[in-house]
């Protein structure tokens, strides 16, 4: 009998993993001797974290990133197809969304193998559920452009969408988060509804929602934030 995939969420910073990984998933992660992650290190530092006396040296990691082959991501799989289970992480939150280890879970169902999601944060969520804005209809768009006058152009883009009724959710690295901030007050009409949610689940969290207007009056830092953008 084949083993399973399992969808591992992480904490996104700090140490109080059980403020939002539950009781069960952290019981069922100790178990597993199996992952497919995103960093080998920072994966072991969460095991570590989660359970002092983790079996690391009894652990098999295969490294999942962009420079990774179809042919090893086949080779992954092979403890599954032998009946143990292996669990997919990623570097923060939930794995699969704006992280490779999808590639993994589409090829898991091609041969069969049960694949099952475990409960855990996701900024993603987290950020769309706090705006206020609409839940129905939404997309993800991950990273935009680097390049201002492509980014700007992007930013446009979204706008629209949003003004359709369709909320758009993006995200920028830490130490990107500030530009992007100055490109969409640069780029976007008075009126766009914009929530700016950091840091969430740690102490710092902040979560608010204005109209562009209102943030060109007070522009927050966020150098050095996890940060997730949400307009309408």
């Amino acid at each position: 009998m084949a083993g399973k995939i399992f969808l591992i969420p992480v904490t996104l910073g700090g140490d109080d993993f059980h403020k939002v990984i539950p009781d069960k998933v952290i019981e069922l992660i100790r178990l597993l001797r199996f992952f497919v992650v995103e960093d080998i290190r920072s994966a072991r530092r969460y095991l570590r974290l989660i359970d002092k006396e983790f079996p690391i040296n009894e652990t098999v990691f295969f490294e999942l990133n962009e420079h990774t082959g179809d042919a090893d991501i086949t080779q992954y799989l092979a403890p599954a197809l032998s009946g143990s289970d292996i669990g997919v992480m990623s570097e923060a939150g939930l794995p699969c969304i704006a992280d490779p280890g999808a590639r993994i879970v589409s090829l898991a169902h091609q041969k069969n193998i049960i694949v099952t999601p475990l409960s855990g944060p996701s900024s993603i969520i987290l950020a769309l559920i706090s705006s206020g804005f609409n839940g129905q209809n939404f997309t993800f768009n991950g990273y935009l452009p680097v390049k201002s006058a492509e980014r700007s152009a992007r930013l446009r883009e979204l706008e629209k969408k949003a003004s359709e009724g369709y909320t758009q959710i993006f995200m920028e690295t830490p130490y990107r988060a500030q530009k992007m901030m100055e490109s969409i007050i640069a780029t976007c009409h008075n009126n766009t509804k914009l929530c700016i949610a950091s840091d969430i689940t740690l102490q710092s969290e902040s979560i608010r929602t204005m109209k562009i207007s209102e943030w060109k009056k007070n522009v927050p830092p966020l150098t050095d934030k996890l940060v997730i953008f949400v307009m309408q």
